[in-house]
């Protein structure tokens, strides 16, 4: 019979930027697996706060490399350097029309990189996947993807290259005004996770090719993060429906088209707050997501191990810091850090 234990060690304070304490890590065991990926001894320290809804965080590989992640009440990109207070990077993010936005989500959301390691970003309010050229917050914007058989996206929330290039992303509504499927300004009848061909090579500035997105998954009233397993034979999509929280894993087939759906777990009558939400995976093929109370690890066989609880409900994670130890996690108006055993997979 498995066993569930907390691991709960007393507060060591450290200096941090805006912050004044490291706690010891609560970590729910459901299994000896968990013992291979959190230390005895982790901490979690929060590195920033006072945000209202952290999401999309990607390691950015410049000299000492920094964080980007968004705050979509606010509609804006920052950037973390390591012991330093976050900054600016893109505002607004998503949402730049002239007329005010009347939603509660008017930024951006997921980013990853491309294999040339430009940045590429889920639009949200926006309705449209986005590419920055350069790094420069100022650059040249590319549309890759903006609407499907004629009509606009609904708003994408996450999204992940696989090793041909090509892009796969979920488009839930919750970037429109009214988040619900009968938003006035919702086009299309499906909350899809699509998969868009060779964005890699689309010209800088050049309009999206309809032609290249298409839709592999269509009966998911929510879903949100998206991840590979390491080996890309597996795609992982859960869905943060509120009535359905649960996560699923599909068959890559070799045309890039998913088959052969799996229920991983269901989480609907779990009564601590948050949801499934962004996903990522490690080098070893386990697969972390934010779940209710903190992020739920699962292993490559898609068995629940354990539990990192998080004091706040958490949105996303990534993997950051020069080994790809340290996981980053996007908990409502904070940040977290982590470190484990095992490297991530990152873009």
């Amino acid at each position: 019979m498995m066993r569930r234990y907390l691991l709960s060690l007393a507060w060591v304070c450290v200096l941090t930027v805006g912050v004044s304490a490291q706690e010891a890590a609560k970590v729910e065991r459901l299994t000896k697996s968990m013992d291979e990926i959190v230390p005895p001894n982790a901490t979690i320290q929060k590195v920033a706060n006072g945000y209202t809804w952290t999401e999309g965080p990607v390691w950015i590989y410049e000299q000492v490399g920094f964080l980007l992640f968004a705050e979509i009440p606010s509609n804006t990109i920052y950037k973390l350097i390591p012991n330093h207070k976050p900054a600016v990077f893109i505002r607004p993010s998503g949402w730049n029309e002239p007329t005010p936005f009347k939603g509660k989500e008017p930024g951006s959301n997921g980013m990853t990189l491309d294999s040339r390691l430009r940045l590429t970003v889920a639009g949200h309010a926006n309705r449209n996947v986005w590419r920055l050229e350069t790094m420069n917050p100022k650059g040249k914007i590319t549309i890759l993807a903006d609407s499907f058989e004629g009509k606009r996206l609904n708003s994408p929330n996450d999204l992940v290259y696989k090793r041909d290039h090509s892009l796969y992303f979920t488009d839930p509504p919750y970037g429109l005004e009214t988040q619900s499927d009968d938003d006035p300004k919702k086009e299309l009848n499906i909350n899809g996770v699509y998969r868009l061909e060779s964005p890699l090579n689309q010209a800088p500035g050049s309009k999206p090719d309809p032609a290249k997105l298409h839709l592999l998954i269509s009966d998911l009233t929510r879903p949100n993060g998206i991840a590979f397993s390491p080996d890309e034979k597996y795609l992982y999509v859960n869905c943060s429906d509120p009535q359905k929280k649960i996560w699923m894993r599909y068959t890559v087939q070799a045309d890039g088209s998913v088959a052969e759906p799996k229920l991983i777990a269901d989480a609907t009558s779990d009564p601590r707050e948050g949801g499934p939400d962004g996903m990522k995976v490690d080098q070893r093929g386990n697969i972390y997501s934010t779940g209710p109370g903190g992020i739920w690890i699962f292993s490559p066989k898609l068995e629940h191990i354990g539990t990192i609880d998080i004091p706040e409900r958490t949105g996303n994670l990534a993997w950051g810091g020069l080994d790809g130890r340290t996981l980053y996690i996007m908990a409502s108006g904070s940040l977290y850090t982590i470190r484990l055993k095992i490297p991530g997979v990152r873009p």
